[in-house]
């Protein structure tokens, strides 16, 4: 076959015999991603040079005056927090859903359940803050008082409980609504994808529903709620308005969640600060937003090892 010949069907074919559209659209698709390395490499590159004069810079320079890490070891323990509350209630709750709706709902009640969910992905996250701190703070006040007053021995609930629910427990609760869509909609779509043929044969030896979802449905959706999880932690770790307007800062490190002393996030202090700051202040800030970035993507990194390794056994 010569160069750039047609077949009898009208393909058009190079010398190696590969379709020339398939070349074409693999070079468009290695030029994608060569722009997406070359962008990430961009930002972290940004971040570094206007970080720099914050890194460089003596302890006094830096707000608060005790040094960069002293400055942004509180943001991140708050950014880490609130998401960790976040990812703990929303998965389970998101792979709930997700079976609920693939596994066991009629199609009459799946349909509209479904679009309900994926309704909350379209809510402002300005509308999420402002339901958490006029809606959900006030309605946990009771709970948070009656957490502080009956299991204070645990460190996250030492109290005493704060009087508005301004506090990183409904924080965390806020988050977990936000991204409890992304991971249903990601874990719904693999479960649907489950082959009928082993839902079927599992249930033809004698296994009920739920032990058919456990050792057919679940296994072979393991590998994306691993990867739902991953994106819903993304969102919770750059959330910015919602935390912003829910939560009580005080930037203090503390395990205690109802207390009203609270670590602010990285995103959040960096909306809140951004305008009113000047100088090696900006530069602090953008250094937490390069922490933010290190933190995010090493988290992506892990995800996308496991995720490997799962598909590769």
């Amino acid at each position: 076959m010569t160069v750039a010949e047609i077949d009898p069907r009208g393909r058009r074919f190079d010398s190696q015999g590969a379709r020339t559209g398939d070349r074409f659209f693999a070079g468009l698709a290695v030029g994608a991603g060569v722009i997406i390395l070359a962008t990430l490499a961009g930002v972290a590159l940004f971040l570094l040079v206007k970080a720099w004069p914050a890194i460089t810079a003596s302890s006094s320079e830096i707000p608060g005056g005790e040094g960069l890490v002293k400055y942004i070891w509180p943001l991140a323990f708050g950014t880490l927090v609130a998401a960790a509350i976040a990812i703990l209630i929303a998965v389970p709750a998101a792979i709930a859903v997700a079976l609920f709706i693939t596994q066991i709902a009629p199609p009459r009640i799946a349909q509209p359940l479904s679009y309900v969910i994926d309704l909350l992905a379209a809510i402002p996250s300005v509308i999420y803050g402002l339901w958490g701190v006029a809606v959900l703070g006030p309605a946990s006040v009771s709970i948070q008082d009656w957490l502080a007053g009956h299991v204070s021995w645990i460190p996250f609930f030492k109290g005493p409980a704060s009087a508005t629910g301004r506090t990183m427990l409904v924080a965390g609760l806020v988050l977990a609504v936000m991204i409890l869509p992304i991971i249903t909609a990601v874990a719904r779509s693999v479960f649907e994808q489950t082959p009928r043929k082993l839902q079927e044969a599992a249930l033809a030896l004698g296994a009920t529903r739920w032990e058919m979802i456990r050792m057919t449905v679940l296994p072979f959706g393991k590998s994306a709620m691993i990867s739902a999880s991953m994106l819903g932690l993304g969102r919770a770790l750059g959330e910015t308005m919602a935390v912003a307007i829910v939560l009580s800062v005080s930037g203090d490190v503390t395990f205690n969640l109802i207390s009203s002393a609270n670590p602010s996030t990285i995103a959040a202090h960096i909306a809140l600060d951004f305008p009113e700051s000047s100088g090696v202040d900006v530069n602090a800030l953008i250094a937490a937003g390069l922490v933010l970035f290190a933190v995010t993507l090493l988290i992506n990194m892990a995800a996308r090892a496991v995720i490997n390794r799962e598909i590769r056994y």
